[in-house]
């Protein structure tokens, strides 16, 4: 593999680390220490969403960027009398991409490898066969030959468990293949914008946020959000592409490498017309390319950030992903630089008198 620069070392650090919803600590700590260097000061909300404060002018508005630290896993529910591990989806899957695919246990022993397992289909019925394994119907073989074997590796009911994949450049260098870029690349968003800001003028103060519990409610989005009482918020996650067979351009009409997907509405959000206006016009001055997107079922961060107090204008800034909720998902860079690019140039023009000309219409 090709030796990785600065950037794609800060994509594998973040993409490799686990944190699934309810233990994002590991995950946290990459975040942390990328953007703190950026920062005026780093500190965490209650429930441990990462908050990184920026300081352009103190008496300005209040811009929260915000990608999610979780990514969709597992979690111990119980084993059983032969070892074998049973457990809870946290965050959402499809049972077709579970199968055979290799998982790591987080014990208070460390780690331990296990592979998601079912009933071989040799022994099914041939009706049996054709239908997907339910995921109630599954397991973890971690090796253990007895419920006192897997203890004594350390595992016990409300471990975490997550996807095992190594972050890949594919032989295009500017496709990335990863783990859980639902949301790492959000958080490396965040990470960016501040980066970018660092010695820039900007009329406001930049919280670059990686909440919690994005996956199950985005909960984390709605704590950090009190805490900062933002003006502006823009959620910045992963989007659905559709450019790979069989998926029509009615379903979704993003392509890889065509720029950040600017999201007219979700299922937790309508985005705040001003403030999509806003950044339109300014990709538009800049050169910068997107794509709209609308997702019809699931929501972003922005859902909750933008029903804090009494109302945050709000906007979701999404990478088209290909196999998001999968082991593996793929994703290309400039798209990336693209979506930091937008959110910086917007982010210098975001000074009080825009803001309330955003506000009022």
């Amino acid at each position: 593999m090709a030796k990785l620069d600065e950037t794609n070392t800060m994509l594998k650090d973040l993409t490799d680390a686990k944190g699934i919803p309810g233990n994002e600590k590991e995950a946290r700590e990459v975040m942390e220490k990328y953007i703190t260097p950026y920062a005026d000061k780093v500190y965490t909300d209650n429930l441990g969403s990462l908050i990184a404060e920026k300081t352009g002018d103190s008496n300005g508005p209040k811009i929260m960027v915000a990608g999610h630290l979780d990514e969709v896993g597992f979690m111990v529910t119980r084993i059983d009398d032969n070892g074998f591990v049973y457990f809870q989806t946290v965050g959402g899957w499809w049972s077709q991409v579970m199968l055979a695919q290799r998982v790591t246990l987080m014990t208070s022993k460390g780690d331990v490898t296990g592979v998601i397992g079912s009933k071989p289909p040799h022994i099914l019925s041939a009706e049996a066969r054709k239908k997907p394994i339910e995921i109630k119907d599954m397991f973890i073989d971690i090796g253990a030959s007895s419920k006192e074997e897997a203890q004594k590796f350390g595992v016990r009911p409300g471990d975490s468990v997550v996807p095992y994949f190594e972050f890949t450049q594919l032989k295009n260098d500017k496709m990335l293949l990863a783990k859980a870029w639902d949301n790492r690349i959000g958080c490396a968003i965040a990470i960016e914008v501040l980066k970018q800001l660092k010695d820039e003028k900007h009329p406001n103060v930049v919280y670059g946020v990686g909440t919690i519990q994005e996956e199950v409610g985005l909960r984390g989005a709605r704590t950090s959000a009190h805490a900062i009482k933002p003006d502006i918020g823009f959620g910045v996650d992963v989007g659905i592409a559709g450019d790979t067979p069989g998926v029509s351009d009615k379903d979704a009409d993003s392509k890889l490498g065509e720029g950040p997907q600017i999201l007219l509405y979700d299922a937790s959000m309508i985005s705040h017309k001003g403030v999509r206006e806003f950044v339109v016009d300014t990709a538009d001055e800049n050169n910068i390319p997107y794509q709209f997107a609308t997702i019809a079922g699931g929501g972003t961060d922005s859902g909750s950030i933008h029903l804090t107090a009494n109302g945050v204008p709000s906007l979701s800034i999404t990478v088209a992903t290909r196999y998001i909720h999968s082991h593996a998902a793929i994703l290309h860079r400039d798209d990336f630089e693209n979506a930091v690019k937008l959110i910086v140039e917007t982010i210098k023009k975001l000074d009080n008198d825009k803001v309330k000309e955003i506000v009022l219409g």
